[in-house]
């Protein structure tokens, strides 16, 4: 049975501040369900914007107001909701980039600390905290794996995760302008190395003097482009997954099994 899936491709700029991205946030989804998706994601840091790190520098969240209202909207709709990242502050100050996946009724499903932070010493390596596992959680698309914007130049990650059975990715990402063919290069690699569906959404507009590149897509198990957004426009881009897909073409051609260790 296919799972209608619907990526927001956010616009995240320096002139709208949270509450505004919210409220749009909630009309985007209503606006995805009745379209008839059932699962539905949002970029990477969206609240604040993921080159924003003066801003990653001030939180003082603890996440809870993030993950209820996200839970208020994925329950109103009745869809999965990956709700993208915010940033998570512990009593402590540690921080870190955090992803949540809610169920339709709104239950927390799971959360994700991202494992592999860009930027070094002015990027949100200098702000932010690593997490310290890979997440796989069940969701309609079967075993899939969580993962995390710069994380898409890592393989290694997403081969650890088809090892424990991923048969589908969620990349959420703010992923620049001036990159933007790595983004949409990486995306159809790490489908057809792991014979996976890949679902990236990227955001689009400008914050932090970065123009973000858009092209948010769903990619096939074979490698193939399903779906993909503009390159600078606020959307909504829509698909039908076979989750049975993933198990017809590894059996085709089976090459996963055909791996060796050195």
């Amino acid at each position: 049975m296919s799972v209608k899936v619907a990526l927001i491709q956010l616009e995240v700029g320096d002139t709208a501040d949270r509450a505004d991205r919210e409220e749009r946030v909630a009309s985007l989804v209503r606006t995805a369900a009745s379209g008839g998706a059932q699962f539905v994601m949002l970029p990477e840091l969206w609240p604040m914007g993921a080159f924003n790190t003066e801003h990653m520098r001030s939180s003082t969240s603890d996440l809870a107001g993030f993950i209820n209202s996200m839970s208020v909207i994925a329950r109103a709709n009745r869809v999965w909701l990956h709700a993208g990242s915010d940033v998570e502050v512990l009593p402590g100050g540690t921080r870190y980039n955090t992803a949540a996946v809610f169920n339709p009724e709104g239950d927390l499903v799971s959360t994700y600390r991202k494992l592999h932070l860009w930027g070094g010493a002015e990027g949100e390596a200098a702000v932010l905290s690593a997490g310290d596992a890979p997440l796989q959680v069940q969701t309609p698309l079967g075993p899939t794996g969580v993962t995390t914007c710069y994380e898409l130049r890592f393989p290694e990650l997403y081969r650890a995760l088809v090892d424990q059975g991923a048969q589908a990715y969620l990349v959420v990402a703010g992923w620049p302008q001036a990159r933007v063919e790595h983004w949409r290069t990486l995306l159809r690699a790490r489908a057809i190395e792991n014979q996976a569906w890949v679902l990236g959404v990227n955001c689009v507009g400008t914050h932090a003097g970065v123009t973000m590149g858009g092209y948010s897509a769903v990619i096939s198990p074979r490698g193939e482009v399903i779906a993909e957004a503009s390159a600078d426009a606020e959307e909504i881009i829509y698909a039908d997954l076979d989750p049975e897909a993933v198990t017809q073409w590894r059996a085709k051609f089976g090459w996963l099994a055909d791996r060796r260790t050195y």
